[in-house]
């Protein structure tokens, strides 16, 4: 179809693949599923960054001493954890 926005070429590797596959296993157009995913990944993207910026505001506040934090109830609450049955398993 004809258009006046620019083209991308993108390779369906394998894990392209994979991955459109388990969102759509048989869409009726791949370029729609395609930029679809593109919208999705870039509004994650987004608010992955949001969430890093706020993160690093409130550091800088703790730093800067506007917010104040407990760094002795922060330690409670760790060795706590760590004696728990139950391990918090970071990502």
């Amino acid at each position: 179809m004809a258009t006046k926005h620019p083209r991308v070429q993108v390779t369906v590797d394998p894990e392209l693949s994979e991955a459109m596959a388990a969102v759509e296993a048989h869409p009726k157009s791949r370029s729609r599923l395609l930029r679809e995913l593109a919208l999705r990944g870039a509004e994650v993207a987004l608010e992955e960054r949001r969430k890093h910026d706020e993160a690093i505001e409130v550091l800088l506040k703790i730093a800067d001493g506007e917010i104040d934090y407990d760094f002795d109830a922060l330690r409670e609450v760790l060795e706590e954890r760590e004696r728990s049955p139950f391990k918090y398993e970071p990502r």
